[in-house]
């Protein structure tokens, strides 16, 4: 420690939980990636290094703190329609683009050694990244599953695929054609409708094969400054879904008008706006009234990123707040020990391994579901459960390791500030907690066999606890095909279960046996703290996040 630290120490005033490897001092997230080759366990660990050193730290701050700024209207009255962002925000954009978050499932040259495990390795780059600074990573999900929805228009994923592959960074305020790499937006969202898109009132009107004119506005649309936004229209078809550029070819614009941006909660590097727009031209994606099914196969893929940032950004939290707890003293006994305190940790890191584990199974599930049943039936049915649970669960996991810390977790110069504020949002974009559940129950109301394969996997790797968990997974559903209001009984006991039977599959018995008695036959819940001396406590905050050597 530096002169000024131990001074510090001698305060009792813990160091800043900065500069230790997130990779390296997560023995789940090692565990998890074990299989994959060893030049990208070395990129984790060196990307484990980066996203706590206080370099990294500064910039996520900076981004946070000089929000984006939208400028209308240049000197002489003219449209400009440009958002201005901090120089750290590109700075954190550059070094993520740089890594493939945006691209690196799709690219075909990326990570060859483990090529069939490219949404895990995604994963574990996002997940690290995301305890850093989730606000840039929304342009960079929205880049990424935007090529599922082009894969709808050969003629356009041949012109733009080339584009979001490219890992050089390219913030220029040029079309999309000039530049090195893109990135691309989303707009779905209007006043009227918000969840419920068919009722949005943009229309399109074909000018050509493939070609549109829209016009009309969306509530919502995210990363303002990207290339191209996917939206949705109305054709005199039906819903059709539309790859939007911001210029056109020549460099002027496309007719897109920002009104403001959004003064959100969180999430505050990144902009959102609100926009109008008329004749303003975009590419048809799929059929003219296939627009939802199109965008769905976008959303999909977003929703997973949601699982995993939240799941990183818990992680962040509860290890600052044990970081915190083993260097402060209190009633005679480092805060850490101190029974109560021990039991609190001890119980959200439950929490955060069942959420890290169900959100990597999931990934793995992405990557095996063309060549299995089993896996693609995995896919449908869990990518709402984990985007449930895992978002649902965050902000009160995160206010808690705040007070861990007490008053002093409740300052914004600390990163576990930026992380409360950023918790609720992956819970509310790309469908509420309702939306997910609703999303569950149209898979059941179109027949039990995608579920019966998910129960057989799930009690295969639960064991001995996998028939009566089977059973209360069977009744909940039954219940919900009686009562659609139940939803949300069968969603947060499956993902219970699910995550369960992951820990298990792990090898992590005792982790896992503490999650499913606490959490599907314990009782009624509402705070953490809630295990009993069956369980030690210490054993679960010492193996999940261990002491620095």
């Amino acid at each position: 420690m530096t002169p000024a630290e131990e001074k510090l120490a001698e305060l009792n005033q813990p160091s800043l939980w900065s500069g230790i490897n997130a990779y390296r001092s997560d023995p789940l997230i090692v565990d998890l990636t074990g299989t994959l080759p060893r030049g990208i366990r070395d990129d984790l660990d060196n990307m484990g290094r980066y996203v706590t050193s206080p370099e990294a730290q500064e910039l996520a701050r900076m981004a946070n703190q000089g929000v984006p700024q939208l400028r209308t209207h240049g000197p002489r009255g003219e449209r400009l329609d440009v958002v201005e962002f901090h120089p750290a925000w590109h700075a954190l954009m550059r070094r993520s683009m740089s890594s493939g978050l945006h691209s690196s499932v799709w690219d075909p040259q990326a990570d060859t050694e483990a090529k069939n495990q490219a949404h895990k390795v995604r994963a574990a780059r996002f997940y690290l990244t995301a305890q850093l600074e989730s606000g840039h990573l929304c342009p960079l999900t929205m880049t990424s599953a935007s090529v599922a929805a082009l894969s709808a228009s050969p003629a356009v994923q041949k012109d733009w695929a080339p584009k979001i592959l490219s890992r050089k960074y390219d913030s220029t305020n040029k079309p999309a054609m000039q530049k090195s790499a893109v990135t691309i937006g989303m707009g779905m969202t209007e006043k009227q409708g918000g969840t419920d898109v068919r009722a949005n009132t943009t229309t399109a009107e074909k000018v050509s094969e493939g070609i549109y004119r829209l016009s009309g506005h969306k509530w919502f649309m995210s990363a303002p400054m990207s290339d191209a936004f996917v939206m949705l229209a109305q054709t005199k078809d039906g819903m059709g879904c539309f790859l939007v550029p911001r210029l056109l070819e020549d460099g002027s614009a496309n007719g897109l008008h920002f009104q403001r941006l959004k003064d959100k909660v969180g999430n505050r590097s990144n902009a959102s706006s609100e926009v109008e727009f008329n004749d303003t031209f975009g590419f048809l994606l799929g059929t003219p009234d296939g627009g939802i099914r199109t965008i769905l196969d976008m959303v999909t893929l977003t929703r997973l990123d949601c699982a995993l940032a939240s799941s990183g950004i818990m992680r962040a939290s509860l290890a600052e707040a044990v970081h915190h707890t083993r260097g402060r003293s209190v009633f005679g006994k480092m805060l850490v020990s101190q029974p109560i305190m021990t039991r609190v940790l001890a119980d959200m890191a439950l929490d955060v391994a069942a959420a890290t584990a169900l959100s990597f199974r999931l990934a793995d599930a992405f990557d095996r579901a063309r060549g299995s049943a089993e896996e693609a039936a995995y896919a449908r049915v869990m990518t709402p459960v984990a985007k449930y649970w895992c978002c649902k669960i965050t902000p009160s996991l995160i206010y808690e390791a705040m007070e861990c810390i007490g008053g002093s977790g409740y300052i914004e110069e600390r990163p576990i500030a930026r992380h409360y504020r950023e918790a609720p949002v992956n819970a509310i974009w790309e469908g509420s907690g309702n939306v997910m559940a609703l999303d569950v129950l149209r898979i059941l109301n179109r027949g039990k066999d995608l579920f019966e394969t998910v129960f057989a996997g799930l009690a295969r790797d639960l064991g001995p606890a996998g028939k009566k968990t089977i059973d209360v997974l069977r009744a909940a559903m039954a219940l919900c095909e009686r009562d659609e209001g139940a939803a949300r009984l069968l969603v947060e006991q499956l993902a219970l279960a699910a995550g369960a039977a992951e820990l298990y599959r792990l090898g992590a018995g005792r982790i896992a046996d503490a999650f499913i008695e606490t959490r599907l036959a314990g009782g009624w819940r509402s705070t953490y703290g809630m295990l009993d001396s069956r369980f030690d406590a210490s054993y679960i905050v010492d193996l999940l996040y261990p002491p620095a050597s």
